[in-house]
């Protein structure tokens, strides 16, 4: 039996989603003992893709199979039992035997929170970026995001030290503010490892003034890290939703 689960968590304490060696203080190995302790069984878990520490999550998607059959409903709900509390199952489905929670995965959208407002957030603090109130023109970011969308090598936009390719794309880039916090919505067909936030980080560079927009094309050209902007906080970052 294949299930399906969405999840949501809050990454603050983790150290990212992927299972460690060095640690047990991940997502995925939360979830995996719970999961082993309801079912009698070594269970693993596939995500639709790793987060990396500190960063959060909307709607995490992950599968597993197993070949004890459980309700759905009830599974759920002991999971959630167990679970820590910054760590929820949204739902749990039972899905055909060929699903896969990171090869079925079409697109992906991530939204980073930018806090712009004068007074230093308190409640929101782990999850937004503050920016400590310097002045931050939005059409520029705009503008300059746009050299972002499309099929591009993001090598350069990357901290990756893999030899998978590094040709990904990013289907949108949208620009959201609610009361002083802005959203910067990206979509794409797949990520780079701390890609969404170097990307922020360099839009943000040239929302300050001090990168001009094209800076962003030679990036892409090169493929050199160095050229292009701070990496933003991962406490900004939530995976919003996972298509298939």
């Amino acid at each position: 039996m294949t299930y399906k689960m969405s999840i949501s968590y809050e990454g603050s304490r983790y150290k990212g989603w992927q299972r460690l060696k060095t640690s047990r203080d991940t997502i995925q190995e939360k979830i995996e003992f719970v999961l082993s302790r309801i079912f009698e069984c070594s269970i693993e878990i596939h995500g639709s893709g790793r987060t990396d520490a500190g960063v959060h999550a909307y709607n995490q998607i992950a599968s597993f199979k197993a070949e004890r059959v459980i309700e759905c409903e009830w599974l759920k709900k002991e999971m959630n039992r167990y679970l820590p509390e910054d760590i929820v199952i949204l739902s749990v489905e039972n899905v055909h035997e060929s699903f896969h929670a990171r090869f079925n995965a079409k697109k992906k959208v991530y939204t980073y929170q930018v806090w712009t407002k004068e007074t230093p957030p308190v409640f929101e603090r782990h999850f937004v970026y503050d920016i400590q109130s310097k002045p931050l023109d939005q059409d520029l970011m705009k503008r300059a995001s746009k050299r972002l969308v499309g099929t591009h090598d993001f090598k350069g936009f990357s901290t990756d030290k893999t030899k998978k390719s590094t040709i990904r794309t990013i289907e949108s880039i949208e620009f959201l503010e609610e009361d002083r916090v802005l959203k910067i919505i990206v979509t794409g067909n797949g990520f780079l490892y701390n890609m969404v936030r170097i990307i922020v980080g360099t839009l943000l560079e040239v929302g300050y003034g001090i990168r001009e927009a094209e800076t962003i094309t030679e990036v892409l050209n090169s493929g050199v890290r160095s050229q292009a902007g701070e990496t933003a906080p991962a406490k900004g970052l939530f995976l919003t939703e996972v298509i298939y």
